[in-house]
């Protein structure tokens, strides 16, 4: 009996302790919600405010003004409560944790308004292998004149490189069967090409015959840095009104990192490594150029435009010379005439 009475006068003693170190909040600073409330709207005016030009200077006021009133306070209580937010740090950074967590989400929602007024995809995830499609996964297309296309264009950003292959997939589906298609301009086409920097495009079509995914890839080694990447889908005009669905569309965006294979120089021999005594010449294909001027010469790289000059002389050389007419053999025996 005495050890359960002690045991709860313990217990006692020492909720009493926590509720007396737990530091109370005066009436004069704001509620804990409705501060954190007030700090994300007093960001986001000061943001606002941020962009303004200097001739609208003004309105940055007016907006810190509109938060105040919107929360029925005064700037000098709203100052006064964020001096004893500050002295409790704890309190004060759980709630920055959580206004920082809704501004983060408005600044996704304002990218993606701001994307689809300028009519642009986001800005695509870092990395290999990566999905940079940014629009409907599901097309519903008919052969009408209004609905019977599809089209986008993808800018790139910092994260595509120059040598990136880019992979489109989709998967067709015809409410009726090709054998309604009468004739091949009258199947669906599909097509992608890649613009660069240098106006270089390189592109691809396909028809689509058969239900099943497509896929159109395209890649290169040699044009430099990807501008931006289009491609469309068109439902020919036809009587029959055939619907074609359209869905589990990708745009892949693949990095390459394995390294360049570049063509050799014919004229380094450094390049070539091959040493002077692996090196047999046969003297009988070698008009009218002694041995030792060769072996002079051969320690020593040309430029350019001295091996021009000596291919044309010996091609007029050899023009010049006169030409053997080509021998044929003649059979001793006596060439029989057909009788009639």
């Amino acid at each position: 009996m005495k050890n359960t009475i002690s045991t709860t006068c313990f217990l006692l003693i020492c909720l009493f302790l926590i509720a007396s170190c737990k530091v109370k909040r005066p009436d004069s600073v704001l509620p804990e919600s409705t501060m954190e409330s007030l700090i994300y709207d007093y960001h986001i005016a000061k943001a606002m405010g941020d962009d303004v030009s200097f001739t609208d200077n003004y309105k940055k006021a007016m907006y810190i003004d509109a938060v105040f009133n919107k929360y029925g306070v005064t700037e000098a209580q709203f100052d006064s409560s964020l001096v004893w937010y500050t002295r409790n740090t704890e309190t004060l950074s759980k709630m920055y944790d959580r206004v920082a967590i809704k501004l983060k989400s408005k600044q996704t929602q304002i990218n993606q308004l701001v994307a689809i007024r300028d009519k642009k995809p986001l800005t695509s995830q870092p990395g290999d292998s990566i999905d940079v499609w940014a629009w409907k996964r599901l097309l519903h297309l008919s052969r009408l004149p209004l609905n019977n296309n599809f089209s986008f264009v993808l800018p790139s950003d910092t994260n595509f490189k120059g040598r990136d292959e880019i992979v489109w997939n989709a998967n067709f589906y015809f409410t009726k069967h090709k054998d309604t298609l009468l004739v091949d301009s009258l199947f669906p086409v599909m097509a992608m090409q890649i613009v660069y920097d240098n106006d270089s495009i390189i592109s691809e079509l396909i028809a689509v015959e058969n239900n099943g995914i497509q896929t159109i890839a395209l890649q290169s080694d040699t044009m430099g840095e990807i501008r931006e990447v289009k491609g469309f889908i068109f439902y020919p005009h036809a009587e029959q009104a055939n619907i074609l669905l359209v869905d589990r569309i990708s745009l892949m965006r693949y990095h390459k990192t394995d390294t360049l294979d570049l063509p050799i120089d014919s004229l380094s021999t450094d390049t070539l490594n091959i040493k002077k005594d692996e090196i047999s010449i046969d003297t009988t294909l070698i008009e009218d150029n002694p041995i030792d001027e060769i072996k002079e010469t051969e320690s020593k790289r040309a430029a350019p435009s001295e091996i021009r000059n000596q291919r044309k002389k010996a091609s007029d050389k050899a023009a010049a010379a006169p030409k053997e007419r080509p021998t044929r053999a003649i059979n001793s025996e006596p060439i029989k005439m057909i009788e009639e």
